[in-house]
């Protein structure tokens, strides 16, 4: 009988050194796979100013042609301290052959986003092929994500928007550290 007090019997997701090995086709973007944390700076002309955020990012995999990706964010103030949580998200990249990707992600905020691109030689490019929005969620047209692996332990996260009328321009950029 199933105890949902003890550890599930089957894993939900691996990292990199867990069995089963990653499938083939996640070769382009097995640099990414673990658990990244750093800081960034965001800015939109919709807000009165820049802000400093953290942010921690995982990619994970379970033997399939799939990463499951979360990320979640705080706001900092000038010292550093976190002021409170702020975007989250959750989604899946489906890797295809050729290094193409096809990402599916979704906020708590109400938008589901559907991207598309591809991961070569340490940086994955995605632009939106979709966007979904519940019906308060607030307008967004569209967006495109660049995760580029500098070394081994360095992960660079570049984020363009497009919402509330606004064409599509930079929002978030972050450097993040893989966490041991």
């Amino acid at each position: 009988m199933f105890d949902p007090a003890r550890k599930p019997p089957y894993p939900d997701a691996l990292r990199p050194d867990d069995a089963p090995a990653p499938h083939a086709l996640l070769a382009p973007v097995i640099g990414l796979l673990g658990t990244w944390a750093g800081r960034g700076r965001g800015g939109y002309p919709t807000l009165d100013e820049e802000f400093t955020y953290a942010q921690e990012v995982t990619f994970r995999h379970d033997g399939r042609p799939f990463l499951h990706y979360e990320a979640r964010a705080w706001l900092l103030d000038a010292d550093g301290t976190p002021l409170r949580p702020s975007a989250r998200e959750s989604g899946w990249w489906r890797l295809q052959p050729e290094g193409r990707v096809e990402a599916l992600i979704t906020q708590p905020t109400g938008v589901a986003e559907i991207l598309v691109g591809s991961a070569d030689a340490g940086t994955v490019d995605l632009s939106s092929h979709e966007v979904a929005l519940a019906p308060t969620a607030k307008e967004v047209s569209a967006t495109r994500r660049r995760y580029t692996v500098t070394d081994e332990d360095t992960l660079d996260f570049v984020h363009d928007l497009a919402a509330v009328g606004q064409p599509l321009q930079h929002h978030l950029s972050a450097r993040l550290r893989r966490n041991p």
